[in-house]
């Protein structure tokens, strides 16, 4: 928990040691709880963090208790790491109400499942992943504590002069996978005045992994000769280590009505100016393009610094990290952010 960041990051299995360290904080807090963990859509971009964080939190604690992630795991090699880690898995699909049954009660849970990508064209599955599956899931576990992954892409945009949206500012999500998020909280909200579900709902904006992110998606741009789109100036992004520390301490916070807390870091960045940086490690010329709008997408996170914590992975330690895995053509997702869509359309 107390281990020194390194310099740079080999391979993906070091990436994956250093993203899921717990802090110190993050082990106080789960050696509070007791029982179970359950993971519902662990085999997505941050699942496999979130689970094996908890599960080393678990360990540092002392804590008696499983941690168990759900997916489908179409990808047998996610599935074998996290039982490597000891992670125990279950396999089948959340939107089969059998298996959503079947599946073992647990005083803890986060709810991870969502879609994105590919809204656009589909927006029946979208609203399915977003809307319809987590009022079953708030329904079957109405009992427990549940931390609910949302997203930032719930507010409207506000001036790149400001602070940022902060929790209290009314939601007006742009495009149907945004509404589809904000119809995902409604439904906790709504097992919350029901059943008196404690929940917190987590506007995440813009996690930081090596394979996949903002800075990642600038920095291949660079590295490629691609122009970096500043149309969308400003966004605020954590460490993706950070976010999931961070998200598990809210388990202890969950409340009816829901805990809302924005996730993410404490000061926004600006596009050109981290194209530059990331254009100067890189040792590449950054061409841009589009103009710089005087409204953004960006948050205001001082709740989260006051009730769970701040990032703990300074921004230019990240930035370092990117443009060495870039260089040496370390992995990609494939799945770019798309932050400078400013339609809502994904």
């Amino acid at each position: 928990m107390a281990e020194s960041l390194p310099e740079s990051i080999r391979d993906e299995a070091m990436l994956d040691e250093v993203m899921s360290r717990p802090s110190v904080g993050l082990v106080e807090s789960i050696a509070r709880g007791s029982g179970d963990l359950l993971v519902l859509g662990a085999g997505g971009k941050m699942g496999p963090t979130v689970a094996r964080m908890a599960r080393r939190a678990f360990e540092a604690a002392g804590r008696d208790g499983r941690v168990i992630a759900v997916s489908r795991f179409s990808d047998p090699a996610a599935r074998a790491g996290l039982e490597a880690a000891g992670v125990a898995t279950i396999s089948g699909d959340l939107l089969e109400p059998a298996f959503l049954r079947e599946l073992p009660d647990a005083p803890e849970v986060v709810f991870m499942a969502g879609r994105k990508f590919g809204s656009t064209g589909a927006e029946h599955l979208t609203w399915a992943m977003n809307a319809h599956l987590p009022g079953l899931v708030a329904r079957r576990f109405r009992e427990a504590q549940c931390v609910v992954f949302s997203t930032a892409a719930v507010y409207p945009f506000v001036p790149t002069d400001s602070a940022g949206a902060d929790e209290d500012l009314e939601p007006e999500p742009i495009g149907e996978y945004a509404q589809s998020c904000l119809a995902r909280e409604r439904m906790f909200e709504y097992a919350a005045h029901t059943w008196g579900t404690p929940s917190a709902l987590i506007r995440l904006s813009y996690a930081l992994d090596l394979r996949y992110g903002v800075l990642h998606d600038v920095g291949a741009s660079l590295r490629d000769g691609q122009p970096v789109n500043v149309g969308m100036s400003t966004a605020s992004v954590i460490w993706q280590g950070d976010a999931c520390d961070l998200i598990l301490r809210t388990l202890e916070h969950s409340a009816a009505p829901p805990l809302t807390l924005n996730v993410s870091g404490l000061e926004a960045i600006r596009i050109r100016e981290v194209g530059g940086e990331l254009g100067r490690l890189l040792g590449v010329e950054p061409e841009f393009e589009g103009t710089e709008s005087d409204s953004a997408l960006f948050v205001d996170c001082g709740r989260m610094a006051e009730l769970v914590g701040e990032p703990m992975t300074p921004l230019g330690t990240v930035l370092g990290w990117t443009a060495d895995w870039l260089r040496a053509g370390g992995r990609t997702l494939d799945k770019p952010t798309h932050f400078e869509v400013r339609d809502g359309k994904f």
